[in-house]
């Protein structure tokens, strides 16, 4: 289990970066009813989806002087950037304005892979050697992939069209919900000055498409089946179906690490640190089973 939360965390200022985000959406409304005070950092003027006992700094990651204003009195910051061009500039900045400003811990989610020129595993490389030079204490999340990333097949799965270039290569595949879960105790946490921690947070086992497509036959009650293309193959689909290039590099490059298998690994983290196992993808898939059906 983490260290007791801290027995001053009525006094604790938490501010979460990307709260608006899949993670951070979940963090911040579990922090909302904790004694703490949350501040969310967004660039939306009027954030949906949060509770109302959570503030809002609007923030300009062209105006470093917004970072700073928003971080200022904060003692601990989560942060969870959108996967973009933008996300190292931007990790970045917020965590030299957060060293500037006095904040005290810094968590930030980042991603379990090896080392690769493959994105985004390589942004977050560089962003996390970063945060490792800074005289702050950090804890640095490294989940395997989303269950999530499963909702964009959903359209595919009903149209009997799904397929990609992952083979019969094996993940492991997390709950958005264990990860946030992990992130609201390391918030809470207390920490030495400047420690510096990891936790690799996985699934309760990993899976091949192929297995997913089995399991969503079982729940749906017809045959759903994952067709398996080359890299080359996936690319030319995917662009024909309107996505940007920079998106379509990411999955084709997302399922390139699949097919090798290289995110297998499977951790207790999720159950020592939480107490309670890891969310299965059997239970996601029920849980969101209307998005695979026709």
């Amino acid at each position: 289990m983490l260290n007791q939360p801290n027995t001053q965390a009525s006094e604790l200022r938490i501010a979460v970066a990307g709260a608006t985000g899949r993670v951070g959406s979940h963090i911040i409304n579990k922090l909302a009813s904790d004694p703490v005070t949350v501040i969310s950092l967004t660039r939306q003027k009027v954030p949906e989806n949060i509770s109302g006992n959570v503030s809002s700094v609007v923030v300009d990651f062209d105006k470093p002087s917004t970072l700073e204003m928003g971080l200022t009195g904060v003692d601990k910051l989560f942060i969870a950037h959108g996967t973009s061009p933008q996300q190292v500039a931007n990790e970045i900045a917020l965590i030299d304005a957060a060293v500037k400003t006095g904040v005290r811990h810094i968590v930030k989610l980042s991603v379990m892979g090896p080392a690769t020129p493959i994105n985004p595993f390589a942004w977050h490389a560089v962003i996390e050697a970063h945060l490792a030079q800074q005289p702050v204490a950090s804890t640095v999340l490294r989940p395997t992939t989303f269950m999530d990333v499963l909702k964009r097949a959903g359209g595919h799965v009903a149209a009997g069209t799904w397929g990609g270039a992952a083979g019969h290569g094996r993940v492991n595949l997390i709950d958005i919900r264990d990860v946030a879960d992990v992130a609201r105790l390391a918030l809470l946490e207390k920490v030495a000055d400047n420690s510096q921690r990891a936790y690799h947070l996985t699934g309760p086992r990993n899976w091949t498409m192929h297995e997913v497509a089995k399991e969503l036959s079982r729940l749906l009650g017809y045959t759903v089946s994952y067709f398996d293309r080359s890299p080359e193959e996936q690319r030319t689909t995917l662009l024909a179906e309107g996505l940007s290039s920079f998106v379509t590099e990411l999955l084709v490059g997302l399922d390139r690490t699949f097919n090798h298998s290289v995110l297998i690994e499977r951790t207790l983290t999720v159950e020592e640190l939480t107490g309670l196992p890891p969310r299965s993808l059997q239970d996601w898939l029920l849980e969101n089973i209307d998005i695979f059906k026709p």
